[in-house]
């Protein structure tokens, strides 16, 4: 049984001292591939570097919203350099969040644009947070759509159906993440349900948000999917096994990977 992590932050510190374990740990539960996940330029070429010792290993590079106010005038085209690298499968993470207001929304706005005008220019799917903004968020998302078809994906997804059968209507993969695990999150399960088989994905989002029966550990870390996998594949009908190959296949298919 084989499982891909499709949204990890190994380039956080506490990840990193001991990526090895934690690539050791993976294998052993069946995780065999995962993306690094960058959320400004520092952490983009972290991830990279990362990338390049690793083999089952593969990056995303962007600036997160949060962080989008805080980016040099260089950043967004050495981020665009970056992108060149083979072993970089994606933009990101991008989108949009009105939760902690770390950035004006025009800014993050006008970041969100340059990830997906980069991503119709080059062909690299999209990796989008949203955040108390699905409005905004659908707004953007419809004006590119209705230029090209969008590739990309909702990441640890908490919003309502009606918003992720709206991306999903756009070409967008939903992604989950830990939350999905928790007694209070049937709602998120309910959604998790009804996505199609071939548009789902699982993540862990580490080092944040450990999964049930791990709520709480610091730092998640990638094996840990196989918990959000499990819980889904249950809300879902269908197998554990069935299940694990199902979002493996999304993700090579969404990250052009053999």
């Amino acid at each position: 049984m084989e499982w891909f992590d499709t949204h990890a932050h190994l380039g956080y510190a506490e990840l990193r001292a001991e990526l090895p374990r934690y690539l050791e740990l993976a294998a052993a539960a069946g995780v065999t591939r995962m993306i690094a996940v960058g959320t400004d330029l520092c952490s983009s070429q972290v991830c990279l570097d990362l990338c390049d010792r690793h083999s089952n290993l593969w990056a995303s590079v962007g600036i997160h919203p949060n962080e989008s106010a805080k980016a040099g005038a260089d950043d967004w085209r050495e981020i665009c350099s970056l992108a060149t690298h083979p072993k970089v499968v994606a933009l990101g993470e991008t989108g949009l969040d009105l939760y902690w207001k770390d950035a004006p929304l025009e800014v993050q706005q006008a970041n969100f644009r340059r990830h997906l005008e980069h991503s119709i220019a080059t062909g690299l799917p999209v990796i989008i947070h949203s955040r108390d903004c699905d409005a905004e968020i659908l707004m953007a998302l419809g004006e590119f759509a209705s230029r090209t078809p969008l590739a990309g994906v909702m990441h640890s997804f908490t919003g309502s159906w009606e918003t992720a059968e709206k991306c999903l209507e756009l070409g967008l993969y939903i992604s989950f993440a830990g939350m999905a695990t928790y007694k209070n999150a049937e709602n998120i399960r309910s959604v998790a349900a009804r996505v199609p088989a071939n548009r789902i994905l699982v993540e862990t989002d580490c080092p944040f948000l450990a999964p049930h029966p791990q709520r709480g550990q610091r730092p998640n870390h990638p094996a840990m999917v196989v918990h959000t996998g499990r819980c889904l594949a249950i809300a879902r009908q269908e197998s554990e096994r069935s299940f694990a190959a199902a979002t493996t296949d999304n993700a090579k298919q969404l990250f052009r990977l053999a």
